[in-house]
């Protein structure tokens, strides 16, 4: 790890002022993946900024009849909140399916948001990565792709968001709360917070350098039944071949969102409309401009036939 400066910020504006001063700031709470890619050198901050301080770990209420989560509320409280788990039964159950407890302990809402890939190419510092280095290359889109996008790709990156959390967030439609370095307030769909990869995988999120979030907003809750189903090749301390986070009401009608396929949460609202007539209707919809590697394609069909289970349980 490459030595670097530290500050414990005294405020939000001063957090994101102070980071917008520093190209190579970065701002750390929970660290559960900032460190191990410090350790790895793939991120190389000159300076961190602790945020720990700044009484962003609430959950409360909106007058419109949602709730605001802030930054840095940890994903075991939020998982274990009562007014979560009753009305946002999708998202206490995506997190759940996330990660271990430990770093459920430790991991942030905004942090969660923000954490980086897991394509081992990435990880691989011998290895080119355009996301890890703009232009060197991608190596999986030649090399084992199994667990790669199969839709939203480009021609230079294949890389998956490894968010749960993120999925159930993009199936109830929430809104991130930022500041900016000077000071001035931003909200940002959760639709357009990540980004395709495009030609420039390595910018991930809409956020400016040294934009700070400070809450993840909710709506009112969504009607219907909250199902959260995640496929993996181990039954903990895994990350999505496919998840599914989808809300089902008695008609049939509802809201999917898939994990596992692409660089950002995928959904597709125009897909929904087909929820009534079947998983495959649904799935075709969903994955029409798939473009999947010969070693990914099986996750066309996992995606529908994991969709069909959760319409299945969304009856009983």
């Amino acid at each position: 790890m490459r030595a670097f400066t530290y500050e414990r910020a005294s405020s939000v504006e001063a957090a994101a002022k102070s980071a917008a001063s520093n190209p190579q700031a970065r701002f750390i709470a929970g660290g559960t993946n900032l460190l191990d890619l410090m350790k790895l050198e793939i991120e190389t901050p000159t300076h961190l900024i602790d945020v720990n301080g700044l009484g962003l770990d609430k959950i409360e209420a909106t007058p419109e009849g949602g709730v605001r989560i802030g930054a840095l509320v940890r994903n075991t409280d939020l998982a274990a909140n009562e007014l979560v788990r009753r009305d946002y039964g999708l998202l206490s159950r995506a997190l759940l399916a996330g990660a271990s407890g430990q770093l459920r302990n430790k991991a942030t809402t905004a942090g969660n948001l923000l954490q980086r890939t897991r394509c081992p190419y990435f990880y691989d510092t011998n290895q080119p990565c355009n996301k890890r280095q703009p232009g060197s290359g991608c190596s999986a889109i030649d090399g084992f792709s199994r667990q790669h996008a199969v839709v939203g790709v480009s021609d230079v990156c294949i890389a998956t968001h490894p968010s749960d959390m993120a999925i159930a967030m993009r199936a109830l439609d929430a809104v991130v709360e930022t500041v900016k370095p000077n000071g001035s307030r931003n909200a940002i769909p959760i639709a357009a917070f990540h980004r395709l990869p495009g030609d420039t995988p390595h910018v991930e999120t809409a956020l400016e350098h040294g934009e700070f979030i400070t809450a993840v907003v909710l709506p009112p809750p969504v009607g219907g039944k909250h199902i959260y189903r995640k496929v993996r090749d181990r039954a903990s301390y895994a990350f999505a071949i496919v998840s599914v986070g989808a809300v089902i009401r008695p008609d049939g009608t509802g809201r999917v969102a898939v994990g596992g396929v692409a660089h950002k949460p995928w959904r597709i609202e125009a897909a929904e409309v087909e929820l009534p007539n079947g998983a495959r209707a649904t799935t075709s919809a969903l994955l029409a401009d798939a473009r999947p590697t010969e070693q990914n394609r099986f996750k066309v069909d996992l995606v529908e036939r994991v969709l069909g289970a959760v319409i299945i349980e969304a009856r009983v």
